[in-house]
């Protein structure tokens, strides 16, 4: 793992979540885009050492409309930055740890993802993520 990439946070709604993040935290919005690969609009953060992913469902069979039914808005993963994505899913699967997918998947700016289940990992949801650098 290279480093902590970003911080995922599910949230009903981005529009109404935003002004929280940039107004009240004084914090600037990076961008906003949709990801069909996992059904979601994302809004990404600069907060200073990290990037804040704010994660809106676009549909309701969507992961992080039945992780917010579950469990409500809130932090949803943590994001490690990686490189050979697919060579580190294989070594992590050697050393027993189970991936939510077999093959990456894209994701928010045009980086390959894959997640680690939170039940190999304590309870966290983590995300490799790939950006090709």
């Amino acid at each position: 793992m290279k480093k902590v990439d970003h911080i995922g946070i599910a949230v009903k709604d981005i529009e109404s979540a935003l002004p929280y993040y940039i107004e009240t935290l004084s914090l600037t919005l990076l961008g906003i885009e949709e990801v069909e690969s996992q059904k979601v609009k994302v809004a990404f953060i600069d907060a200073g050492n990290i990037k804040l992913e704010l994660l809106e469902p676009t549909n309701e069979d969507s992961p992080v409309a039945k992780f917010i039914e579950k469990r409500g808005e809130g932090i949803h993963h943590v994001a490690f930055g990686v490189t050979d994505i697919r060579s580190r899913m294989a070594e992590l699967k050697e050393k027993g740890v189970r991936l939510l997918q077999d093959e990456p998947k894209p994701g928010a700016g045009g980086a390959q993802v894959a997640f680690m289940h939170p039940k190999s990992s304590y309870g966290v949801l983590y995300e490799l993520c790939d950006k090709g650098e």
